[in-house]
């Protein structure tokens, strides 16, 4: 059955076309496996909550009829300025109009939150840009450029808010440089999530075509009840294509964890337990709560334009196994540096057992992917990422993360990076093992390597389940370096990062290549610890069995100063200069680059699963999420790589001359 839906119907309807509803909750309130909704364009000013479930060969789909022309907000329009003093303008809006959750006295804080927790959940937006929330009024009258910015002309625009007890209401006042809030699209955020069902299992759901944005979602860690604008909710089976989504508070699509009251920022409130143990609470407590791979997960989120959110533009704790995220464009992703905290990047998941995230492009974000806990499974291909880092200009916030493309942490593994072109000066931060990289451009540093990590004993799951196998802690190393390109272009000068408590620094490596694996074992070396002609000694065996694990390099290039491991096998060294720069030329992204030039005919040998091997912990595979092998015979474009196999995300010189991607 189709169901209608137009906002600007004469008068509501019963969902015919005909007689169209007004708002999409009326649809979703009687959509059933196999319906169709089809809403029109219009600005849409409510949440939408599904009440039924699709069936995995009866899709419930919400189609905005012209793409992006349905707009579902989380935002209301506001025309009763008045003028304070100079710029600043004020507006008192009637709590009740917020329900059971004001966002005007509800702050953005939580688990794994850093920075200052001020900031509260609302915002006030001027023409679809976010205003700078100030801590007091004079600093709203001000007006003055906020240093963390990444965008220093726009942070001139302030709002401050408080309550009038009294009257019952929100008082806002906002700094709009000049222009008369009146006359503007000026907007607040009311409502806490646009389109998310307030219960679980509410499965096979196909969100395609609308305009999403303006929310005030809350701080989202692993170990609390994850909301973003748009989201499964503890869910199977959903689509979210062809949408562009914008300006939430936190985040923009969440396919994370459900609420569980007993771990829900258990340490902001309890502190009796380290927030590392509550993770493993809560993936334990998974499996009670349904984390099985019949019932959560396999999710596809596609060709979405996912920008100018403030926590992250995709995030999850354990909901997102087994899904796709692909061809979407992620960018500037906590660029106003107001939300400090270990849960911000483009793409930000937990747990993202067998999730392949391919050809997005990934841009002026705090990280562009960070890949936490239980990245087993995970592909990250064919993606482009740069300019994932701070601007030289921009001070750095108290509590804020550091920046670079990819960061995987505290995961066994397997964990598969492969045909990505990475840009920005930090490409990987590796505070983990079990991760191969396999024909990449890197030209940046891989930082961190054999730190961050501690005692975190952390859980390996069976293989392409979510059951959990075993935990273990950090021994580092089970890594694998084949046929890669590393060019230092960015200053190889270490770069000093002061603690956020002022009680000293932190320095990280900024020299491009594979140099900091010296200290790790060959197989060879490793193996040699174990006697198998004999019995076992467990005491004796402890150093080997709480030591480095081996490292493989082999086929890579080392390019404009890039430094080799001593290990490399088969590897390629120059100190010619060496130019990569991304140009952007009507919508269009190419590489600018003499690369080939100076790798003339070297050559290295065709990788497949069998040469990676398994991960340590888990003894699983680098294969796909079948468990079929992989043979990377395939570049960045998917084009044939053929028997001269040539380092790097290209199959080919030539190829390296096509447009990257298009707008």
């Amino acid at each position: 059955m189709k169901i209608y839906v137009d906002v600007h119907a004469g008068h509501d309807g019963n969902g015919t076309q005909q007689m169209p509803f007004r708002r999409i909750n009326d649809a979703a309130k009687i959509a059933q496996p196999g319906d169709e909704v089809l809403v029109a364009p219009g600005v849409y000013r409510e949440y939408v909550n599904p009440v039924h479930a699709g069936a995995e060969d009866a899709r419930i789909t919400y189609r905005s009829t012209e793409p992006l022309q349905a707009v579902i907000t989380g935002a209301e329009s506001v025309k009763n300025w008045e003028l304070y003093e100079g710029n600043v303008w004020v507006s008192r809006i009637p709590n009740s109009l917020f329900g059971t959750y004001n966002p005007y006295t509800t702050f953005v804080y939580g688990d794994w939150y850093f920075a200052k927790a001020d900031k509260h959940t609302g915002c006030v937006y001027l023409n679809d840009r976010a205003l700078y929330e100030t801590a007091t009024l004079e600093e709203c009258i001000k007006g003055e450029v906020y240093e963390c910015s990444w965008v220093p002309e726009e942070s001139v625009y302030k709002w401050y808010t408080t309550q009038d007890e009294e009257k019952d209401e929100t008082i806002l006042y906002a700094n709009f440089q000049g222009k008369n809030p009146n006359e503007e699209n000026v907007e607040i955020n009311v409502r806490r999530e646009c389109f998310m069902p307030s219960e679980t299992g509410r499965n096979y759901i196909t969100v395609s075509g609308f305009t999403i944005c303006k929310a005030a979602t809350t701080w989202a860690p692993p170990a609390a009840f994850q909301d973003g604008m748009i989201g499964p909710h503890w869910s199977k089976g959903w689509i979210i294509e062809d949408c562009d989504i914008s300006n939430s508070k936190c985040a923009g699509i969440s396919v994370g964890k459900y609420l569980d009251p007993d771990n829900d920022h258990y340490f902001t409130y309890k502190y009796v337990k380290s927030p590392t143990q509550m993770e493993r609470d809560a993936v334990c407590k998974g499996q009670y709560h349904g984390w099985l791979k019949e019932k959560v997960g396999s999710h596809i989120i596609r060709r979405n334009n996912i920008h100018h959110c403030e926590q992250g533009g995709i995030i999850g704790r354990m909901g997102g196994v087994f899904s796709l995220i692909e061809d979407n464009h992620i960018h500037h992703i906590n660029n106003m540096m107001e939300q400090g905290g270990a849960e911000i990047a483009g793409i930000k998941m937990h747990a993202a057992i067998d999730v392949t995230i391919r050809r997005n492009h990934i841009h002026h974000c705090t990280m562009g992917i960070w890949c936490d806990w239980e990245a087993q499974g995970t592909r990250l291909s064919q993606n482009l990422l740069h300019d994932n880092q701070k601007p030289a200009f921009a001070k750095t916030l108290k509590g804020g993360m550091t920046s670079q493309d990819i960061f995987v942490e505290v995961s066994h593994g397997p964990t598969l990076i492969d045909n990505n072109i990475m840009l920005s000066e930090a490409s990987l931060r590796f505070a983990t093992q079990g991760l191969a990289m396999v024909h990449n451009l890197i030209c940046g540093a891989l930082t961190c390597v054999g730190e961050g990590t501690g005692w975190r004993y952390t859980p390996y799951h069976i293989p392409h389940r979510t059951e959990v196998m075993g935990f273990m802690t950090f021994l580092h190393g089970d890594d694998r370096f084949y046929n890669n390109i590393f060019v230092q272009k960015w200053p190889s000068k270490d770069v000093v990062i002061p603690h956020d408590s002022d009680d000293g620094f932190d320095t990280e490596n900024r020299k491009a290549g594979t140099w900091m694996f010296d200290e790790y074992p060959t197989y060879d070396e490793w193996s040699a610890q174990f006697d198998f002609s004999k019995p076992a000694d467990m005491k004796k065996l402890e150093p080997a069995h709480f030591g480095h694990l081996p490292v493989w390099t082999e086929g890579n290039a080392y390019l404009s100063g890039a430094k080799t491991c001593k290990n490399e096998v088969n590897g390629f060294v120059s100190s010619d200069e060496v130019k990569v720069e991304l140009v952007e030329k009507d919508g269009t992204y190419y590489l600018d680059t003499n690369l080939y030039e100076v790798l003339k005919d070297f050559t290295g040998r065709m990788i497949h699963t069998d040469i990676l091997g398994q991960a340590f912990e888990p003894e699983q595979k680098f294969e796909n999420p079948d468990g079929t092998a992989i043979l990377f015979e395939s570049d960045y474009f998917g084009g044939h790589r053929g028997i001269q196999v040539v380092p790097g995300p290209f199959a080919s010189a030539e190829d390296a001359k096509k447009p990257l991607l298009r707008k």
